[in-house]
This record gives C-alpha cells, structure tokens and sequence, in this order.
C-alpha cells in the first residue's frame, strides 16, 4: 500500500485505543495472592544476572527492570501498560487535557502536518495561524516522514521554550517561519454550534476531565441562542474514550434521574459496580454538580448520536446507554468495540501501572467486548459511499485482545487484507488520490447532514452496503 493511503486511513481514524480509566492512584496489593512460583522468579533473576554480566556492553540496571514489567503487562491485552516517568507524565496530560506546547489541532495531509484548527487564545492562535496551514519542518526536522505523533512529541515541551515552524498557506501559494513560545495549553474537548435554526451540534472529542463541564458550558450556549431547540446530534466519531465519570455525566445530562448507565464486573469486588444517572456517579469529590444548570427540555429534545469504528470506550457507554434507553437515534458506523475497564495504580512517585480490571456493560447487559455498538442506522463517510472505513483498525484487530480465538483472528484478518486490496485497488485507477474527509461539523459533513434529514423526519441516505460486523469475541 501506498504511504498516502496509508497515512490518510489512519488520520482519518483519528485516535482509537483510548483508555476507559478509573482513576484509583494506589499501590495497595490484594491480599489474597497465591504464592509466587519459585522456579520461574530464579529464572526470571539467572536472566537478568547473565544479561547484566554477558551483554555486549553495559545496561542500565533500572532499565532492564522496567522493561521486564513492561514486558509483562503488555502480554495481557493492548490497553494494560507499564508508566515509567516519561508515559506516566503523558497519560496525566492526556486525562487532564492540559499540556505544553503550542496550541493546536493536527492532522495529517500528503505528508504534511495539517492544521485543523489553532485553540483559541494559545501562542499559534496569537501568532495567526490558520486551519488549513500546512506545517513542513519544525525547528531542523523536515516533517516529510515523520508520523504524527513523532511531529507532536518535536513541537511539544518545556514551558517558555521556543520551537520553529516552516508554514506553507496553500490560500497565498507562499511559506513562511513562525517562531513561537511554548506554553500550557487546555485541550478543547467539546465543540458546539448552531447548525441552522433549531438544530445544534455538539462534539465531544475525548472525555478529559474537563469534558463535563465544557460540556455543561456548550449545551447552555446553544439554549440561550435556541430556547426551543428542535433537535441536537451529539457528534462521538473518532472520540477514544477516556474517563468513566465523564462518559456517565455525558449520558445523565439526556436520561432520567438513577437510571442505570453502565455496569462493570471483573475479578476484584471493587470492579462490581453500577453507575447511574445521579450527580452521586458521575461528580467529582467535593464538588458541585455540572450538569444542575441545564434546562429540563435537555431530557426530552429528540436527539441523534453519531458515532464510527473510532468511537470506543468511554464514547461507547454514551452511545449504549441512549441506544438501550430508547432516548437517541445512533447514526454512522459499528463502534471500535472496547468493552474493558482499566484501573490507573500509582506505583512510587512518578510510575504508575494501567490495568484492565473489568468488563463494561450497557444497561440492558450487552458487552460490547471486541463487537461494538451497531447504530440504528448505517452511514456512510460520504455521499459516494466509505472511503477509509476498510483500512480502520478496532479492538478486535489489536493482538491479545480480550475474548477471541485464533480461527476467527485468522478469517478476521484475511477478510481486512481482501478489503484492503480491493480499496487501494480501486484508488489505484483514479487519477488523484483520495480527498481527506471533510471536517466535522463542516457544511460538507455527510453523516452530520443525514443526521439533520432524520431530526426533521426528512429522507435519510442510509449505507446500502455496510451490514453488522459479528462478535468476534466468544460468548461467557
């Protein structure tokens, strides 16, 4: 395949294995273990002696440590992971929403870093740039071959630090440099707008902890602007996940008051849960219920909720639990399928481990374990048909994944490589490369359109060629 397919089917997926995490920072080990097997723990020890004695050169003693626990985490399924201090430092800026850097939205386009859009009040907004501008080096290193998370690690930082930017403005045919200072940057998690009269649209990018209340904010804006709101599609496509709380406020703000949104069972009692639609649930300690200032019409607005295979976990809940309600119509494609809890345990001061603890249930008992959610209506990308949907990865295509059998990896796999060549295939007879899809919430934004048709009991154009994707996982 192509590194231009390649790289658009996957900016086009945007991020896909965001962590459903419960945020529980301990080291607090179950008492119950059973003994540790003597044997394998002197092999374990004779291995790291040999190593540390014979290897062609000197390693760090901490460092094989770690990568023997990493080793061993990761053996479990996709999501459990070993924090040394660098990961752990990232994974509380991802759940934060709070970074350094210089303030944007990225994607990818022809081997560039795109700019999708600069977050309001941060330094490239102030040093104007614009969505659309292309990023071709930064500081030294030519952005040609780099992925996107290898350009976001060279423009993020220390605060105060400076990095350069070589900007190409397709619009003025021209490229100049852009000297910005980094500084803390609050990721914008949600996204709102008024559509047309009467209809609104509201994103929600990846459940942080800021989310709810960002959330709470939107959905206030749109009322005061709408008073007599018509409809509203709640926009989950390509969002990862995140944390629990913020996927079971998202879901109250539209349910009746201690329904039940999720469930949650594992091995430990603690991962028996149930969490409903009460500030009880859903708020953090000490504080203030976000939602207690959103109008009462909120629970009863006609809603539709848009989702692909990029919404997983925390996403998932929302959308199984306003599916299993009857309160939304869903819309777009079958769900990454990440039905699994993780569990954050702090290990010293800067490590910590991630790991899965629990399946997640919708109200009515499904596990949508390495399946998904499948909408009440199938969409399509765009008005002539998908064009990424066969190159996008789900939970059931990640190695030791939860609940599958090597027979059904096999047929999986087979018929995803056929799909493959097939598309690239296809774009192999056009004269140009694929166009990327256009931006969420946009004018051009197809499955936002048909969203809109069904609010207004208008004709849908519903995908006439995606069917449901059976679970690959084995009944329990």
């Amino acid at each position: 395949m192509s590194s231009k397919l390649k790289v658009a089917g996957w900016v086009a997926l945007g991020a896909v294995a965001g962590a459903l995490a419960t945020m529980q920072l301990q080291a607090n080990a179950r008492s119950s273990l059973s003994p540790l097997p003597l044997e394998e723990m002197q092999q374990l020890a004779a291995v790291f002696g040999i190593v540390k004695s014979d290897y062609v050169e000197p390693v760090d003693e901490k460092k094989l440590i770690n990568d023997a626990i990493g080793g061993m985490v990761s053996g479990l399924d996709p999501h459990s992971q070993f924090f040394d201090r660098k990961s752990f430092k990232e994974f509380r800026e991802g759940t934060t929403g709070k970074f350094v850097g210089v303030g944007i939205e990225i994607g990818m386009e022809d081997g560039l870093v795109k700019i999708v859009s600069p977050i309001e009040g941060s330094p490239a907004f102030r040093a104007g740039l614009k969505s659309g501008d292309l990023i071709s080096r930064i500081d030294d290193t030519a952005v040609r071959g780099l992925t996107i998370d290898q350009a976001v690690k060279k423009m993020r930082g220390e605060p105060a630090t400076k990095v350069s930017l070589t900007i190409f403005r397709k619009a003025e045919n021209r490229s100049f440099p852009v000297t910005i200072v980094r500084e803390e940057i609050k990721v914008q998690s949600v996204r709102a707008k008024i559509v047309e009269p009467g209809y609104a649209w509201i994103r929600v990018s990846q459940f942080q902890e800021r989310t709810v209340d960002d959330f709470a904010r939107k959905l206030e804006e749109i009322y005061k602007q709408e008073p007599k709101l018509k409809g509203l599609v709640l926009d989950l496509r390509n969002d990862p996940g995140g944390l629990l709380e913020g996927a079971v406020a998202v879901s109250s703000a539209f349910l009746p008051r201690d329904v039940e949104v999720v469930s949650t069972n594992g091995q430990v009692p603690e991962s028996k849960a149930s969490y409903k639609a009460s500030p009880d649930d859903y708020r953090r300690r000490s504080s203030d219920d976000p939602l207690k200032h959103l109008p009462v019409a909120l629970k009863t607005v006609p809603l539709v909720v848009l989702v692909n295979e990029g919404s997983a976990s925390a996403s998932e809940i929302v959308a199984g639990a306003l599916q299993d309600h009857h309160r939304a119509t869903l819309m777009g494609a079958q769900t990454f399928g990440k039905g699994s809890v993780q569990t954050v345990r702090q290990l010293g001061p800067e490590t910590a481990l991630k790991i899965t603890t629990a399946r997640y249930y919708t109200p009515s008992g499904r596990s949508i374990q390495a399946k998904g959610i499948v909408p009440d209506v199938m969409l399509d990308e765009t008005a002539e048909g998908n064009v990424f949907a066969a190159l996008r990865m789900r939970e059931a295509d990640l190695e030791k994944h939860l609940a599958n059998g090597p027979e059904e990896d096999a047929a999986r796999l087979k018929a995803r490589e056929e799909a493959r060549a097939k598309l690239e295939a296809e774009f192999a007879k056009r004269a140009e490369p694929p166009k990327p899809l256009p931006e969420f919430g946009s004018t051009e934004d197809f499955p936002l359109l048909q969203a809109l048709n069904q609010l207004k009991g208008q004709p849908v154009v519903a995908s006439k060629t995606a069917a449901e994707r059976k679970a690959e996982a084995k009944a329990e």
